[in-house]
């Protein structure tokens, strides 16, 4: 995953600031990866402390130490909050207070790094603002976000944003093959295909083992009618994977869309599956495959919101189906 976050323009930017020593006060890295978003703050923090050259860590051993500890999450310069499990709340933001009123131990710097801060309260943020506006010269700060939404717009104000964008599902797929070598590529690609970009989602759907009942799911409802839904929404809703079903039954639309327009079958994703792709093509006019995709976007941004998953994916449905009925095929 390293070479993975590596190569993105984020980390490149932040690497350059380093090496002409211009790092801002504050960062944001906007990485919608929840299951990644702490391994990629401790990479992040590296080039702070010049420590993220994996071949120069092999012969300085100083460096190789600092970089360990970075990803112990115990080097006195470079603190991380909140605990694990837990939002950043007032008291981490008056603990960093008092922290940055005493010098680094070993360097000319000291690092706070926050994740996940958009889950963090107004209050809490509002805390961070007054230190954001006037940090003392020796710390920086690393936020991390696996969204914008919640980030009040006076800290983006005060924050240089590092955006790593969704990944190509090839690069996904290939990360997914170093990660898992006893899995198959069949497997890697369509978990990729599902993950929306996302290495932490890809990953998810491939560790949780049960793609094919989320597949089963996903072409269920996309031939429901109306009168099937209640019972359909009552199963799925129960889903603990709600974030992998909605990408699943994105990469459902989108086949059948490709095939309804006559588009090349090596473009499919669920190259296997496409018979029942078939009908799902056959089921919906070419307008409201569209149409359903922007629905898709919209519910998962509301799914962010912490919007009751099954009333979610009843009236995700009941919009398709109203605009199916609404069109000619």
């Amino acid at each position: 995953m390293h070479t993975l976050l590596q190569s993105t323009k984020a980390y490149q930017l932040l690497k350059a600031e380093g090496e002409k020593s211009r790092f801002s006060h504050a960062y944001l890295l906007h990485f919608d990866d929840e299951k990644n978003l702490k391994a990629a703050l401790k990479l992040f923090s590296k080039p702070f402390f010049q420590c993220e050259n994996t071949q120069e860590l092999v012969i300085n051993s100083a460096k190789r130490r600092i970089s360990t500890l970075i990803d112990e999450e115990r080097f006195s310069d470079c603190l991380f909050f909140p605990k694990d499990g837990e939002r950043f709340t007032v008291e981490d933001a008056e603990i960093i207070g008092e922290e940055c009123l005493l010098q680094p131990v070993e360097g000319d710097k000291k690092v706070f790094v926050i994740s996940d801060f958009s889950l963090s309260t107004p209050a809490a943020q509002n805390k961070l603002l007054k230190l954001l506006e006037e940090p003392p010269k020796s710390v920086v700060f690393l936020l991390g976000a696996t969204s914008v939404f919640s980030v009040l717009p006076t800290v983006l104000s005060r924050v240089e944003k590092l955006e790593i964008p969704p990944f190509e599902i090839e690069q996904i797929t290939s990360c997914l093959a170093r990660l898992y070598p006893n899995g198959t590529q069949t497997d890697f690609t369509l978990c990729a295909a599902a993950s929306g970009g996302s290495l932490g989602v890809a990953q998810s759907i491939l560790e949780g083992g049960d793609t094919g009942a989320l597949i089963q799911d996903s072409f269920s409802l996309c031939l429901a009618k109306q009168s099937d839904l209640p019972a359909l929404v009552k199963k799925i809703g129960e889903t603990k994977r709600k974030k992998e079903f909605l990408s699943l039954l994105r990469i459902v639309l989108r086949d059948a869309l490709l095939l309804k327009t006559g588009q090349k079958e090596n473009r499919l994703f669920l190259r296997l599956e496409k018979a029942r792709v078939q009908k799902v093509a056959e089921y919906y006019p070419v307008s409201t495959l569209l149409y359903a995709q922007q629905l898709i976007s919209q519910a998962e941004q509301q799914l962010f919101f912490n919007t009751v998953f099954p009333q979610c994916i009843e009236i995700l449905f009941s919009k398709i189906l109203q605009h199916k009925n609404n069109q000619k095929i």
